[in-house]
């Protein structure tokens, strides 16, 4: 495995800004990755600041720990999915957090190991899980899935606007085993209308969300990290493509305001309570230098709120 570090996550500095660590709080890390918004926390909370880092991929798990080393007890790493959060925080005993950090979808580390399937620029197996140890592979999903199904993942979790006769031409084609078979596939149903992207990029993510359950795990982390967080606690997302992004905004538009009744109800009848204040109402986004250096960060968009 190569455990060369990459370069610094995507809006490192920005995401430092957001939380403002200070010692001796606690923090978490829901996507540790390779551990590059970790290590930001820790530097910025020492010398008593701890940290809780997520992830389920094992190799993000072994690169972490050897970056985060020179932190010691600080650093508390957890091979597990950040659905986990509520449990892990009683585990550990923690009361309150003043942190919470989301970096979503699959990670440059992921992409650059073609192995692992996430990816359509060389050919390799068909998998796109980030714990390739459980769960069933974007392989299974594409050879065992009927016409119908197929077509409602492409667009539901990628927009495709082809999803129909893509999944027409991939149950005509199966057995379909690699990222080039697919990629393929896809492209020659879009019979020559390609634009500044290639075709397969959204049948590939529509893939990897359905077979991760990305959508439903950050639905279900939202009110955890919410609930996890002292006030004055901020939760930083970085979502990459609209349907994070809408749903993230969704939720803190939601929990930003005291009563959620229809507009033309006269009276507020549902007892909700604002339980955040948005810090940024319109979603920053990587700076022309970061660009430069990173142009996988194009369609990064941070939001950040604070609990009341």
């Amino acid at each position: 495995m190569n455990t060369t570090y990459p370069h610094l996550p995507v809006l490192y500095q920005e995401i430092l800004t957001a939380i403002q660590p200070k010692t001796p709080g606690l923090y978490v890390d829901c996507t540790l990755g390779a551990g590059g918004h970790a290590r930001g926390i820790l530097e910025m909370s020492s010398p008593g600041g701890q940290l809780l880092g997520f992830d389920l991929d094992p190799a993000a798990i072994t690169i972490a720990t050897e970056r985060l080393k020179d932190y010691g007890t600080r650093a508390i790493l957890v091979k597990a999915s950040y659905t986990c959060l509520s449990e892990e925080l009683k585990r550990l005993g923690w009361q309150a957090v003043q942190g919470v950090v989301l970096d979503l979808g699959v990670s440059s580390m992921q992409f650059d190991q073609p192995e692992r399937g996430f990816s359509f620029r060389e050919d390799a197996p068909l998998d796109m899980r980030f714990n390739p140890d459980q769960g069933q592979s974007a392989a299974i999903l594409v050879n065992k899935l009927g016409e119908s199904e197929l077509a409602d993942i492409l667009w539901r979790y990628g927009e495709e606007r082809y999803s129909r006769r893509i999944a027409r031409a991939i149950v005509a084609n199966r057995p379909v085993e690699t990222t080039r078979q697919l990629a393929e596939l896809v492209k020659q149903e879009y019979r020559g209308k390609v634009g500044h992207i290639h075709p397969a990029t959204r049948t590939f993510q529509a893939l990897r969300i359905a077979v991760n359950g990305e959508l439903e795990a950050l639905e279900a982390v939202l009110p955890q990290a919410v609930q996890a967080l002292a006030a004055g606690g901020r939760l930083a997302v970085i979502s990459f493509h609209s349907l994070e992004d809408r749903l993230v905004k969704q939720y803190f538009q939601l929990e930003s305001k005291d009563c959620i009744c229809p507009p033309e109800q006269p009276l507020c009848t549902c007892s909700h309570r604002a339980s955040l204040k948005l810090i940024t109402k319109h979603p920053l986004t990587p700076s022309g230098s970061e660009l430069d250096i990173n142009e996988r960060a194009r369609s990064a968009k941070l939001r950040v709120a604070e609990k009341l």
